[in-house]
């Protein structure tokens, strides 16, 4: 199989385009107050990024037989918690960035009070869609997608992770501490995002893999990140190349050498289609997702 077989494509691009246009229609208009509030928030989730967490809510939904309107809302909600992290991270108190999605940082093209309201009101917003939707098959496991999301989110999350990174910088940190590290800042919500889509279906017994699968490709994509910030480029990259190593930041690449980060990678790959495996071809997506996360040049 083509990593990037034209039928993948065509279901990549299929999902990208309609997430785009239900993250228009969820998130505020611009001309509804208060309006510079609401244009930043569409300035900073709209047109931009590759939406993988929306694609992997899509493909672990194809394990669950989940409704595409359903998986809809449970993507929108994981990809405006992801927009709200990068708002917030790219702030002058965390990293620091300019440059995002290509274009200027939310509180470069606004003003950092502004940005920090965007990202508060985006994750505000994650929480409403996924709380006033009918998203899953009975209440009980919609309420429990709910606190999957928020621990995502939290301070044994994602939150919890940046502050590791904080805590990090500068300093030289093994391989288990790392992983730590990125188990929560990335990983969190990746793993978020599956079985967020596959509750949107009938459950099944394949909840077990599909977290295993979660868990190695939420490293891999973040040990991918480190070698592309590493040898890519700003332009390629559409954020700054090489930020991390300038801040003295722990990545894989500094930790392990990029050819053994790029072992890494691939290995992680080779551990997410195992764990995929028992599942057949209703897996298909999820495994084509493993293959373009860890192979992406961009």
């Amino acid at each position: 199989m083509k990593i990037l077989d034209s039928e993948f494509q065509a279901w990549m691009g299929g999902v990208q385009a309609r997430m785009e246009a239900v993250l228009g229609r969820v998130l505020p208009a611009a001309s509804v107050a208060p309006g510079r509030l609401h244009e930043a928030m569409r300035y900073a989730t709209l047109e931009g990024g590759k939406r993988v967490r929306p694609l992997l809510a899509f493909a672990a939904g194809e394990v669950s037989g989940a409704a595409p309107e359903r998986l809809e809302i449970a993507a929108a909600a994981v990809e405006l918690i992801h927009a709200y992290s990068l708002v917030h991270d790219d702030l002058p108190c965390m990293d620091d960035d300019t440059l995002r999605r290509g274009k200027p940082t939310v509180h470069v093209e606004y003003d950092e009070a502004t940005a920090l309201l965007v990202g508060d009101a985006l994750q505000s917003l994650a929480f409403q869609l996924i709380a006033e939707s009918p998203v899953a098959e009975n209440p009980k496991v919609q309420l429990e997608m709910v606190k999957t999301l928020a621990l995502a989110a939290g301070s044994r999350g994602m939150a919890g992770g940046q502050q590791i990174d904080l805590e990090s910088t500068g300093k030289a940190l093994s391989l288990p501490e790392l992983e730590l590290m990125h188990i929560h800042k990335t990983g969190a919500l990746i793993r978020a995002a599956v079985l967020l889509g596959f509750s949107c279906g009938k459950h099944s017994e394949a909840e077990k893999p599909l977290d295993r699968y979660a868990k190695c490709i939420g490293l891999a994509f973040q040990v991918v990140d480190d070698v592309l910030d590493y040898d890519g480029s700003t332009a390629t990259l559409g954020k700054t190349a090489g930020k991390d190593s300038k801040q003295g930041k722990p990545t894989y690449v500094s930790v392990l050498g990029l050819a053994r980060a790029k072992e890494m990678a691939e290995a992680l790959r080779g551990e997410a289609h195992a764990a995929l495996a028992p599942l057949g071809a209703r897996a298909r997506r999820l495994s084509e997702l493993a293959d373009f996360i860890v192979l992406r040049k961009f």
